[in-house]
């Protein structure tokens, strides 16, 4: 009964040091704010704002979903509906305090419509649906917004940016 106690004991404190971190590895929490930016000849056209709050605990993970089923009419009637899957998934891990930095694992995938002119048939009204994906380790500085990914439209001249500004949390 002894032992027993005292294994249990010994496996408490090890779970717990690796939930809440030991005094050589204290853990440490900062808030992400994510900004979507959609820019053309550097003129923000459209832009989205998404948070989360992460922590240097092993195994961490956080994620953002924020999508909206739209429907767009496939026959001149209006009877029939194709829907597009629109919105934004952000994915982050693996975060490692830097010092004046953050290191994290980051996936992003950005989902969206190009506005078109309307055409008179409601048929050929199929919209260019854009999808823009992205993973990679990054680095950021500290309470510095920085953009680290972007990439050009295939069909303007248009660019999708994700800039991420990491701020410890005291």
């Amino acid at each position: 009964m002894r032992k027993s106690l005292i294994m249990f004991l010994v496996a408490l404190a090890t779970t717990a040091g690796a939930c809440f971190g030991d005094e050589a590895t204290p853990l440490k929490f900062y808030r992400l704010d994510f900004v979507v930016k959609e820019v053309d000849a550097g003129k923000v056209l459209n832009s989205r704002s998404y948070s989360a709050m992460v922590s240097t605990r092993p195994n961490m993970t956080c994620h953002i979903r924020t999508n909206s089923q739209v429907p767009t009419p496939t026959n001149a009637d209006g009877s029939s509906y194709t829907f597009y899957n629109i919105g934004t998934n952000i994915d982050c891990g693996e975060v490692t305090d830097l010092q004046n930095a953050l290191s994290l694992k980051l996936t992003s995938e950005v989902h969206s419509v190009l506005e078109t002119a309307t055409p008179t048939n409601v048929a050929s009204r199929q919209p260019v649906v854009r999808d823009n994906r992205w993973e990679s380790f990054v680095i950021v500085p500290l309470k510095k917004p920085t953009v680290i990914f972007s990439s050009d439209d295939a069909s303007t001249k248009h660019q999708m940016q994700l800039e991420l500004t990491a701020t410890p949390i005291p």
